[in-house]
């Protein structure tokens, strides 16, 4: 039906319907992030942090990671990220520092080389353009292992040197010199 009032009341009602403002917004969307760290048991200390993902997709639609790497994510039977992995990646990918504790078994080897192949975007001819250096033979064939399965396809060259003598017969008697 038709509903009759004076102005007054049209004043009194549009006053009670507010707009929200750009800080309003800013602080509910700050809230909201807060409430999917606590529902996750993700604590972050520093300023200017990039919002955890809640999907692998995000990345490919925020950070434009390469199709493939996310295609060997889908093959490799990831479907949600880990805690870990939500907020570690956007933090790598926006170039900052990071110190991220986690259980073993919790996706950190995957949280750190998704951005490490995403900053390098392509392969080149160019030696040796990252290093992870490991402390035991064991994690670095693990990481050794996951990163090939991650960067198939891409065409990077991943190696795992662990000796100085075979790294020179491997690369060359000069590659001590160039690398």
């Amino acid at each position: 039906g038709i509903r009759w009032m004076s102005s007054l009341e049209a004043k009194v009602e549009d006053a009670s319907v507010k707009k929200p403002t750009a800080e309003r917004l800013e602080r509910l969307r700050k809230e909201k992030i807060n409430r999917f760290r606590n529902q996750h048991k993700i604590n972050v200390q520093g300023t200017d942090l990039p919002d955890p993902i809640a999907t692998f997709e995000q990345l490919q639609r925020e950070y434009k990671v390469h199709p493939k790497i996310m295609e060997n994510i889908q093959t490799a039977g990831f479907q949600v990220p880990t805690p870990i992995q939500m907020q570690a990646i956007p933090v790598m990918l926006h170039g900052r520092e990071l110190l991220a504790s986690a259980p073993t078994g919790s996706g950190k080897t995957l949280a750190f080389c998704i951005p490490l192949l995403t900053h390098l975007k392509q392969p080149q001819n160019k030696g040796f353009r990252a290093l992870i250096i490991s402390p035991t033979r064991e994690l670095a064939s693990q990481t050794h292992r996951e990163l090939i399965k991650l960067a198939e396809g891409t065409g990077f060259r991943i190696h795992m040197i662990h000796k100085a003598a075979e790294a020179a017969k491997k690369f060359g008697p000069k590659s001590s010199k160039k690398f």
